[in-house]
This record gives C-alpha cells, structure tokens and sequence, in this order.
C-alpha cells in the first residue's frame, strides 16, 4: 500500500508541476495578447506625436514667416506714417484754409475718397463701388483731389452736419 501511496503523491506532484506550467503558459499567452495591444497601442501613439511635431514645425515656420512679413509691413507703415507727421509739420491748415478754404476742401476731400479706395481693397472689398455720397471722387487730373468741392451732391448721410454760427452773448 505505500507503493501505491507513493505512487499517487508522485502523480499528484507531476499533475501539480503540469498544472503549474499550463496555468504559467496561459498566463504568458494572456500577457503577451496584452502587450501585442499595448505595442500597437504605443506605436499610434507614436504616430500621431510625430505627425503633431511636424505639424506643430509647420506651424512654427510658417508663423515665423508671416511675422517676418507682419514686421516688414509694420516697418513700412511706420515709416509712412514718419512721412505723414513730417508732411503735416510744414503744413499750415489753419492759414491754408482761411486763404484758400475751397480748395482745401477739395484736397481733403480727395485725399479721404483715395484713402476709402485703398481700404476698401486693403480689406477685400470691391474698391469699384460707388464712393458714399459724402465723399468727393479723386479726379484723374488732380492728384489732390475735385477743386470744385462738393457741388450739386446728395448727401443723405446720418453723420453729415450743418453748423450754424451762433451770436456772441
């Protein structure tokens, strides 16, 4: 009877070793159906980082660019505005209107209808349209603008205003 009795623990031992190694390969297989998933996981991810960088490079340069340009612009604007202010300083308005108020007007005038030509197509806007009716057309001989002022025009403007001279009291 101990044959047999050690006979059954040797069984029971081999049968504990083989139970041990199939639960130990079916464990591995789970865990390498596991990794698998986390690989392809990992590798989309990768994917999609690298796509982001280089997406995010693109970008990058392009913004480098477009502010190159931004400060070009800004450059030639304030220089253009320098212009201005140093075009203005050696005007006289004030003695340039009283001498002259008719003409004046008329380069005022000309000056804004150009002005309102170039922003209309700075913005995208068709620059072919009418010009409001407050404002005087450029002539194509004057590059100051109409000498005759706003005769014989419409105005249905809600900013236009008449002012009336008021008695000292």
């Amino acid at each position: 009877m101990l044959k047999i009795y050690l006979m059954l623990g040797g069984f029971a031992i081999v049968g504990g070793v083989v139970f041990g190694a199939y639960k130990s390969y079916n464990n591995m297989q789970e865990e390498i159906k596991i990794l698998t998933a986390n690989n392809a996981k990992l590798e989309t991810a990768l994917e999609t980082s690298e796509a982001s960088i280089n997406s995010l490079q693109a970008q990058a340069e392009l913004t480098a660019k477009l502010t190159q340009q931004l400060q070009a612009d800004l450059q030639k604007a304030e220089a253009y505005g320098d212009e201005l202010r140093s075009k203005l300083s050696r005007i006289n308005l004030v003695q340039e209107a009283l001498k002259d108020a008719e003409k004046l007007e008329g380069k005022m005038n000309g000056a804004t209808a150009k002005l309102w030509r170039v922003l209309m197509e700075d913005t995208g806007g068709n620059s072919d349209v009418p010009l409001p009716d407050w404002l005087q057309p450029v002539q194509p001989n004057s590059s100051s603008g109409d000498q005759n002022s706003n005769e014989n025009r419409k105005d249905d403007s809600p900013a236009s205003v008449e002012t009336e001279a008021s008695p000292a009291g």
